[in-house]
């Protein structure tokens, strides 16, 4: 196999300033078979190598999103529009025009909010498992379960505000308005530290609320048409991103494409396997259309 080449790059400087890698080259990439863009939040590029080498015949862009990975840190809380912001910077620096983009958990969010504010920059659009609760018939006890997850993560540190996290995604189906009366799960169960390290940088709860309590616009996407796509595992049951992305392929009128695996699938991850390469195939179906 040939060994692909791949280059990293900045967008912006000081706070806002984005590291992105790009496989391939970009002086290949044609009006039919344009740059893909693969992403989540806060997983950065790293999460992505195994399925970026399921594209050897594209330019592919990867990147690490706000608060995560190579780029700067802090500690305030990151906005949707942030993100929205981010991804578009990304997308002209490229110089290349339309992109297909895949975003996934977080990164679905905040692709399906990039979509809807800049559509000129998609030519295809796949958002998998956008966890986004707005749109759930659960929603509200889902965003009162994330405001306590908050509250633990200030006063308590990472580990007791990820374990409750950890809990509430792997949750079979709607959660009850009883949830929070359940006694916390104890981060020793997941292998997380039970000390309090007293930082507060973790880019996924520097993500929380936003991500989970954006309110898709629903005529934007609609509006996109045979361009977007929704989609989820097949192994994801009843978990609330999958649910979220049914639900949101229900709201434009859509049905949901099943996607080999799991949340994560696209990786295959010691104690946690999923199945790169039939994710990458089934991603090839939908991007390599004309």
């Amino acid at each position: 196999m040939t060994e692909l080449t791949i280059s990293t790059h900045v967008v912006g400087d000081g706070d806002d300033a984005i590291t992105y890698d790009i496989q391939g080259y970009l002086d290949r990439v044609t009006t039919e078979r344009p740059a893909l863009f693969l992403f989540g939040a806060p997983m950065d590029a790293s999460g992505f190598r195994q399925l970026a080498e399921q594209f050897p015949d594209r330019a592919v862009v990867t990147y690490d999103p706000r608060g995560a990975g190579r780029n700067p840190t802090g500690t305030a809380d990151i906005t949707t529009e942030q993100h929205v912001d981010d991804i578009h910077r990304v997308i002209a620096a490229l110089g290349t025009g339309p992109v297909d983009a895949f975003g996934t958990s977080g990164g679905a969010v905040n692709l399906l909010a990039a979509a809807s504010a800049h559509p000129q920059d998609y030519r295809l659009i796949v958002a998998h498992e956008p966890p986004s609760a707005p749109l759930l018939g659960d929603g509200d006890e889902v965003l009162a379960i994330v405001d306590d997850m908050k509250c633990c993560y200030a006063a308590q540190g990472q580990g007791a505000a990820m374990a409750r996290f950890i809990a509430l995604v792997m949750f079979s189906g709607p959660v009850p308005a009883g949830y929070l009366e359940r006694p916390a799960p104890d981060p020793a169960m997941f292998g997380l530290p039970v000390e309090d390290d007293g930082s507060r940088t973790d880019p996924l709860f520097r993500n929380m609320p936003a991500i989970i309590s954006h309110r898709m616009d629903v005529d934007a996407l609609r509006a996109l048409g045979d361009r977007l796509t929704l989609a989820a595992g097949t192994e994801s049951g009843e978990t609330i991103a999958a649910r979220a992305a049914r639900a949101i392929a229900a709201a434009i009128g859509t049905p949901a494409a099943d996607f080999p695996s799991h949340h994560t699938g696209f990786q295959d991850q010691p104690g946690h396997p999923g199945d790169p390469v039939a994710f990458g195939a089934r991603l090839h179906e939908l991007v390599d259309r004309p």
